[in-house]
């Protein structure tokens, strides 16, 4: 399943409504992966429409407790969202957000050996991907945010079931239509919910070969609480 993807530029979220003035020492990376600090839309307690930087992964690798084996929680299974502890909660409260990027890499192995692919839009436009969030109180009394992605099933998906070993289920990432993405945010049952989790065009995508380029670094540090739109 996806756990890096691009992050658009400032000039591109400038373009995107709601992420059109972004704090200017807000920062975030080219690339993101687990526990990097990356833009996200969601709504604030009035019910607006708010960026804000979250950590990737819905349990930061600094909140797994001592002794336990590191997990990663980059990706919820739509399947076992109301089951999963790290994502029920979440979930329950109807905790979504959206993911902005310009695309996100998957291993296709149809060479015969393991080759990283980007995939995205037809039109490279920047798009939004379904996912949950939550907040955490850090030791030095702030609150940070972190996020996950939803996938689901794409064994019958004509692009994504490109991705992955041959013998591997076939997941995607929820993408939402550019039109959905406030109702998503704004959604408040779980059945209905439930209905925006389902494939996006494959001909409205496209794949292609990506080798590496950005060295994976240490994660961004986190951000100060006054920095939140919230």
């Amino acid at each position: 399943m996806c756990v890096n993807y691009r992050t658009p530029t400032r000039e591109e979220f400038g373009t995107l409504g709601a992420f059109s003035e972004l704090p200017a020492d807000w920062r975030w990376p080219e690339e993101v992966w687990k526990d990097y600090q990356a833009p996200i839309l969601r709504r604030d307690g009035a019910g607006r429409l708010a960026p804000a930087l979250a950590s990737y992964g819905m349990v930061p690798r600094r909140h797994i407790p001592p002794g336990v084996k590191p997990f990663d929680t980059m990706n919820a299974r739509a399947e076992s969202l109301g089951e999963r502890r790290s994502f029920a909660p979440a979930w329950r409260r109807l905790q979504f957000c959206a993911v902005p990027m310009t695309c996100f890499y998957e291993p296709c192995y149809e060479s015969g050996r393991a080759e990283r692919y980007g995939i995205g839009m037809q039109d490279d436009a920047v798009f939004f991907v379904a996912g949950l969030w939550r907040e955490w109180s850090e030791a030095d009394g702030s609150v940070q945010a972190s996020f996950t992605q939803i996938t689901i099933n794409a064994d019958e998906h004509a692009l994504m079931r490109r991705m992955h070993k041959p013998d591997d289920e076939k997941r995607s990432l929820v993408i939402l239509p550019a039109g959905e993405v406030e109702e998503w945010l704004a959604c408040r049952d779980l059945e209905t919910a439930r209905s925006f989790l389902r494939h996006y065009p494959a001909e409205r995508m496209k794949a292609w070969a990506a080798p590496r380029t950005v060295a994976k670094a240490a994660p961004a540090p986190e951000v100060s609480p006054n920095l939140s739109l919230f």
